[in-house]
């Protein structure tokens, strides 16, 4: 339990210091909540009028939550890339905390914005005409599912920070894997929509179970023109959704940490 604590403390401190110093980059924070916005004023006038009206607008915002949140993740690789090229990091590391410390803290800092981006995005969807349909219980379990997935992503951003061998190529690894991976989902349109090859891969995808799980959550369903699958993953949404964000949690923790010690030895 002194372990425990240790390094809750430890992480926090971190943390908070991550989000203080957002005050020296300020326009990091603004391009992070202007994305999500952006997408959602582009997708639901530029192509919603073709893709079902305001079914569709209702429809998307479950994507929307699920994609800003996987963005974020090259946040967080960019953070941490920056932090160990200017030898922030070989200071933590001289300090007695656990190695753990200094890539959770990280990872709850870009939680934090996470959780701004998702608030920012909710105010944009009942701008055009988002509602949620379920019940407060149901839409309570949608925003924690949303938050959930977005520390899983931020693990994946780590892990991309502390692969990276400078700023420029985390800023590139960073974000080249999320376009295929939030496009070839039902964050936009439904997997149905899709060439024949392309829909179990989409129907599997992570991105695709999280936006599903938030649409039956919040009671927003497919246009009719372009109704779900009926796939597992489809139908059981929401504990696959789960079960995948411990997956990546758990794997790309375990894969960060390692390569943060190993960084430590040479």
């Amino acid at each position: 339990m002194a372990a425990v604590t240790r390094l809750a403390r430890d992480a926090t401190l971190i943390a908070w210091r991550n989000l203080l110093n957002l005050r020296r980059t300020p326009g990091s924070v603004v391009a992070a909540l202007i994305q999500p916005v952006m997408f959602v004023l582009l997708l639901s006038y530029v192509f919603g009028g073709s893709l079902g009206g305001d079914a569709y607008r209702t429809y998307l915002m479950g994507g929307i939550f699920a994609q800003a949140v996987t963005f974020n993740a090259a946040f967080t690789a960019l953070g941490l890339a920056n932090d160990l090229d200017r030898g922030i990091v070989d200071r933590f590391r001289s300090l007695p905390m656990p190695p753990m410390a200094v890539i959770l803290g990280r990872t709850l800092s870009d939680l934090t914005m996470s959780a701004l981006t998702v608030a920012v995005t909710s105010l944009c969807g009942l701008f055009i005409g988002w509602r949620i349909a379920g019940t407060l219980p149901e839409a309570v379990l949608a925003y924690l599912l949303i938050l959930l997935f977005a520390f899983a992503m931020s693990w994946v951003g780590a892990t991309i920070g502390l692969t990276a061998r400078s700023v420029e190529v985390a800023q590139s690894a960073g974000l080249i894997w999320l376009f295929p991976v939030t496009f070839l989902s039902s964050a936009f349109v439904p997997t149905a929509t899709l060439p024949a090859a392309l829909q179990p891969v989409a129907d599997w995808n992570p991105v695709s179970a999280t936006a599903t799980a938030l649409r039956t959550l919040f009671a927003n369903p497919a246009p009719p023109a372009a109704p779900a699958r009926d796939t597992w993953p489809v139908v059981h949404a929401l504990p696959y959704a789960l079960l995948c964000t411990l997956a990546i949690t758990a794997v790309f923790m375990g894969v960060a940490v390692r390569r943060f010690r190993a960084m430590g030895r040479g």
